[in-house]
């Protein structure tokens, strides 16, 4: 009888490698999947926008800059609206209006409009005609619940954990413990402390013909606290996929080595989430970083201008 021989089992190395990035979406793209920020590069189509639109999550992650900007744009365009609602109302539709001209009516009336949508009304003009109670109405209804949706989501922003590492520019691959290391440094950016930081590392590049990924063991994949800084290493020993290769098959392989750090964020108890990447020409080969611990009466700091310092070995 003859042995039936069964089909060798898929290859664990790539399995659960790649972060999630996939190995067709790698192979096909030609720029970082992950920018420096954290943002990946992936563009989805295919949806509706009222489907793909997440007002309250763009509201909630957009810097303050822009946070405000919006409301400053939604609050003018606003009474813009509801101004020339009035006006499209008739002459006699407001009393108290002594402006002769269209652009005084009009500025009279935006006025109007902001009184009534902040609710404040001052008595020097008010609604006659039933069109214009009818959009005093709606305009005090919108007027409410833009307040109470501004102060949800700025409540909303205030609180809501996150992490703020600091990510070396630059990671080097030096010695360390008598073989070489690829390393890079991050510390924690506001005073809310992190706990049980664990840091995940892939390596990305192409072998063969594809763009496989591996894994990196690291040093020291975790720490308990995290009050000043951490310098990530992963080891380059026997069992490492940059064991034996040069600087020029390095980059050759279009590399990009992915970092994903988990924390615990003290204050909130919530866990929290930072990434970033790094590509071949933002390792440098032969560097070390520079000593950041700063003595000041007998208390250790770090001079987190330093973070980025490095020096040839």
């Amino acid at each position: 009888m003859s042995e039936v021989v069964q089909p060798a089992a898929p290859a664990v190395e790539d399995v659960n490698k790649d972060l999630g990035l996939g190995d067709r979406v790698a192979q096909q793209s030609r720029a970082r999947l992950l920018n420096r920020d954290g943002t990946f590069n992936v563009r989805r189509d295919g949806l509706s926008v009222l489907r793909s639109l997440s007002l309250y999550h763009h509201l909630l992650t957009i810097s303050w800059p822009r946070f405000f900007a919006s409301v400053a744009a939604f609050y003018l365009i606003s009474n813009l609206l509801f101004a020339t609602g009035f006006m499209l109302c008739g002459p006699e539709a407001l009393s108290g209006i002594r402006g002769e001209t269209l652009e005084a009516r009009f500025l009279e009336t935006f006025f109007f409009s902001v009184h009534t949508l902040a609710t404040i009304g001052y008595g020097t003009m008010s609604p006659v005609s039933l069109a214009a109670n009818i959009l005093v109405t709606v305009e005090a209804l919108v007027g409410l619940m833009g307040l109470a949706l501004v102060t949800g989501i700025l409540f909303a922003r205030f609180s809501r954990p996150s992490a703020r590492v600091a990510f070396s520019r630059q990671a080097v691959i030096a010695p360390f413990q008598g073989m070489t290391a690829f390393m890079f440094r991050i510390a924690n950016e506001r005073t809310a402390q992190l706990i049980e930081v664990q840091a995940t590392v892939s390596l990305g590049w192409k072998q063969g013909g594809r763009r496989r990924f591996h894994e990196l063991a690291l040093e020291r994949p975790r720490v308990i606290f995290f009050p000043l800084h951490w310098v990530v290493v992963h080891p380059i020993d026997d069992s490492s996929p940059l064991k034996g290769i040069s600087e020029e098959s390095f980059r050759a392989a279009d590399p990009e080595i992915v970092v994903l750090l988990t924390a615990v964020e003290e204050d909130f108890g919530q866990t929290v989430h930072a990434r970033s990447s790094y590509k071949a020409e933002e390792i440098v080969w032969g560097a070390k970083f520079s000593d950041i611990y700063i003595k000041d009466g007998g208390t250790i700091g770090i001079d987190l201008r330093r973070l980025d310092d490095i020096e040839p070995v």
